[in-house]
């Protein structure tokens, strides 16, 4: 027989085991012991980050990097920045260089000028002397580690960040509030109503999105020309307000508040508008928040229909000004980079404070 194990047993371990953060991702599924599920779930989580934030902390550090910074190979995770300093007689700072000369010393010298693989150097402390001439791999740049503002400061000046930042707010805040309107009215119907081809018409909009948006995209514009919303913002809101993944999202949760709660309200005299407005609404607040997240990330980040529609700089929003530094044969980084970073933030807080809510929301779809 068994013998009864006291509840010593079991408070003692769980006592002494670590608590927080720590414990939580040094936790093993064998307990105490490192078990190969353990090995490979770490591996899968530690190669799975990576592969998530690397991207985004090369592109937040190269935002930091000079022009030339981000073109040199090999390329470099750190922004390395050429160390200058400032010669009498010349207009501009000079580079500094690490010289091997022809006895084997080291000498650190400011490049004048360069033809081909040579290079020009003289020395700071005194210019007055003969310059230098040495082949270029007989030098070594002098860079030091700089997280300057200089790429930010200068994409903001020639960059009119606010207005479309602006214009980027209004087409997200207002797209995704017709979103919300228009999918759930269509998601309420769909859902608490029965009429002949109820389902039909659900697969019908389930089928668009098969539809490839290239399709679909000239009759949209000359339907949007027709309206007179060419170089307007409405060209921009209105047409994706309708979305098959937002109606089926809110369809399927809707499904689960119980039919007798709108029973009882009509009995109560309520009507249909209050029914969905104070009722449905309030009760399917998760999966809205999780159509409200989705939203916000699509428009804010759509750069090929606002580019089609709008032509006019004043009312470009943040993706298709950030197209402004790209030219036909020259494309300017250096700026590009700390305007997406720029870009980046709004959505990234965003996403960070509402998170919680997509688990919550598609963990409770379609539950019956």
């Amino acid at each position: 027989m068994a013998q009864p194990v006291s509840s010593e047993t079991y408070s003692r371990p769980y006592a002494e085991q670590p608590r927080g953060v720590l414990a939580f991702l040094t936790r093993l599924q064998g307990g105490t012991r490192f078990t190969t599920t353990d090995v490979f779930t770490y591996l899968y989580l530690i190669v799975g980050t990576f592969v998530m934030f690397a991207p985004v902390l090369w592109l937040v550090l190269s935002s930091f990097k000079s022009e030339r910074g981000l073109v040199e190979f090999p390329p470099t995770l750190l922004p390395y920045w050429q160390q200058t300093v400032e010669v009498e007689g010349y207009d501009q700072p000079l580079e500094l260089y690490d010289v091997t000369l022809e006895d084997g010393t080291v000498k650190r010298l400011a490049q004048v000028a360069r033809v081909g693989i040579m290079a020009r150097l003289i020395d700071p402390a005194n210019p007055e002397a003969e310059p230098v001439q040495v082949n270029i791999n007989q030098r070594q740049a002098v860079r030091y580690v700089n997280f300057s503002l200089q790429n930010y400061q200068e994409a903001i000046q020639k960059f009119p960040f606010l207005t479309y930042l602006g214009n980027s707010v209004v087409v997200t805040v207002a797209a995704t509030v017709v979103t919300l309107l228009i999918n759930s009215m269509a998601a309420f119907g769909l859902s608490k109503y029965q009429f002949r081809g109820r389902d039909t018409i659900f697969l019908i909009i389930l089928s668009t999105l098969m539809v490839p948006v290239s399709v679909i995209l000239i009759p949209a514009f000359l339907v949007i020309n027709e309206v007179g919303w060419v170089n307007n913002l409405m060209g921009v809101i209105i047409p994706g307000a309708a979305t098959p993944t937002g109606v089926f999202l809110l369809r399927q949760y809707m499904l689960t508040i119980p039919d007798e709660l709108l029973e009882s309200a009509r009995i109560d005299g309520a009507t249909e508008w209050r029914i969905y407005w104070q009722i449905v609404l309030p009760l399917a607040a998760p999966a809205l928040a999780v159509l409200a997240i989705f939203s916000v990330m699509w428009r804010w980040n759509d750069f090929l229909w606002p580019l089609i529609v709008l032509s006019r700089t004043e009312l470009f929003t943040l993706q298709v000004g950030l197209n402004a530094f790209q030219g036909d044969l020259n494309v300017q980084w250096h700026y590009i980079l700390p305007m997406t970073v720029l870009t980046l933030l709004p959505i990234t807080v965003v996403f960070a404070f509402l998170q919680r809510y997509i688990t919550t929301g598609i963990a409770t779809t379609g539950l019956k």
